[in-house]
């Protein structure tokens, strides 16, 4: 067994973060506490305190690993409740600008379609079964409490159901709560900064659509990634879901938004570049509402570049750094954060239990895993009206994508490697090595 690094761990949310983050924590505290405001469902479905689960969610491939690590049957679980397997590459149809579509191969790897919802679902089931974590449900946590140095969290405060108000002791409190909002507040009762922050604003508008799959579906994908041209900045995707239906969402960027009219939504698929979702869904029947939602910016803290940090406190996922969740990322990272995490505490597992620099250990360490996430939200730089600092080298990385992208399509060894990438399953060093890097220059060449 781990060494124990306390009596009592406390994990503010019950979104996938906060789920993931108890499961790492239940074998190092006697006791991992679950705080969530809202009253969890006792089966798939929405619910108020993650309003954008309605939307399309895509778990990466990266992701999925990840969470397999902590939850061995959780591939298996997903599917048995409804989940969709699809075939990467030969079943999934991706739309790029130049490429319409990308070459359609049969990698060697599966991804599982479904709800947001489900995804939950099957992993709170997962994590219920875990002794020694308990949920408090229907509570909102109003601050983290401070040692009297106010040098560490030693637990939060929170408003019952009924209206009382609450304290209870952690060792260790991460804040899953989305936002970040108790984190940044915490540090401002203390006098600590705040970090820095870099934005990407983009503007982004989206709405999803429910259609039941018609008979007649086109026989040759399942799934399709219809990625906007600079000059309409419309993209879609179409994943199956459970119980034979299609998500369809539509997004745009700066201020446009999708409707949520039915036919305005049908309307507005025609305009994309291609007709594919559109003649998918024009003759399909909508089920429920179309719900829409919108992101004014992506979002990195720079944690890592604190001086001084609160002891026992660690912020985790969008507290840290929120994606355009048009490139599908979120989960996946956050899966992805909770496994350094663990390693971290696996790491620590010879010093007597120790929690000193958790923190500031943890933030080095995700460091790696934002890169690639991150260099993908900066991709909303080819749009004029996004606002915030672009990279100085912007225009040789669009260059290069561009040749990288001709190779992949006529390589299905390269094309392996940039889906790998893109999954979150390797990391983008995996793009420079030599022998891909000298041949993408060589179609730069050519093209000039």
């Amino acid at each position: 067994m781990s060494v124990r690094f306390g009596k009592h761990a406390v994990v503010v949310g019950a979104g996938m973060g906060g789920l993931i983050a108890a499961k790492a924590l239940a074998s190092h505290f006697e006791k991992v506490t679950v705080l969530e405001r809202d009253a969890l469902p006792t089966k798939p479905q929405a619910r108020t305190g993650t309003p954008q689960s309605r939307q399309v969610h895509v778990l990466l491939r990266g992701g999925l690993d990840a969470l397999t690590k902590f939850f061995p049957d959780f591939e298996t679980e997903l599917e048995r409740a409804g989940a969709v397997r699809a075939r990467v590459g030969a079943e999934i149809r991706i739309e790029l600008p130049g490429f319409d579509p990308f070459p359609q191969r049969d990698l060697p790897f599966d991804t599982l379609c479904m709800t947001r919802p489900l995804v939950e679902f099957v992993a709170r089931r997962l994590v219920e079964q875990q002794g020694n974590i308990a949920f408090q449900l229907r509570c909102r946590v109003t601050r983290f409490l401070t040692s009297p140095d106010q040098s560490e969290v030693v637990g939060v405060r929170y408003d019952a159901a009924g209206g009382e108000s609450t304290t209870l002791a952690a060792d260790l409190v991460v804040d899953a709560s989305s936002r970040g909002t108790l984190t940044l507040e915490a540090l401002d009762s203390i006098g600590m900064p705040r970090p820095a922050e870099t934005e990407i604003g983009i503007d982004l508008g989206y709405a999803t659509a429910t259609f039941d799959i018609p008979s007649a579906a086109p026989p040759d994908w399942r799934a399709v990634i219809h990625r906007p041209a600079v000059e309409s900045g419309r993209g879609a995707f179409l994943f199956p879901i459970e119980n034979n239906r299609w998500h369809v969402n539509l997004n745009a960027v700066h201020g446009e938004t999708p409707p949520d009219d039915i036919k305005d939504f049908i309307a507005f698929a025609k305009t994309l570049r291609t007709p594919t979702i559109y003649d998918a869904i024009k003759d399909a029947t909508a089920v429920g509402p179309i719900y829409r939602f919108g992101l004014p910016c992506s979002v990195r803290r720079q944690f890592e570049a604190l001086e001084r940090f609160p002891g026992r406190l660690l912020p985790i996922g969008d507290a840290i750094c929120r994606f355009n969740p048009a490139f599908g990322q979120g989960m996946s990272v956050v899966a992805q954060q909770v496994g350094v995490l663990g390693r971290l505490l696996d790491a620590r597992t010879g010093t007597g239990g120790r929690l000193d620099g958790l923190a500031q250990a943890f933030f080095a360490a995700i460091q790696d895993v934002l890169a690639a996430p991150w260099s993908a939200a900066e991709n909303d730089f080819i749009y004029p009206k996004t606002r915030g600092q672009c990279p100085a080298n912007f225009q040789q990385r669009l260059n290069y994508s561009g040749a990288l992208l001709k190779l992949a399509a006529e390589d299905a060894d390269v094309h392996r490697i940039l889906f790998e990438v893109n999954n979150l399953m390797k990391p983008p060093s995996a793009l420079r090595d030599p022998h891909i890097t000298s041949r993408v220059a060589a179609v730069m060449a050519a093209s000039a």
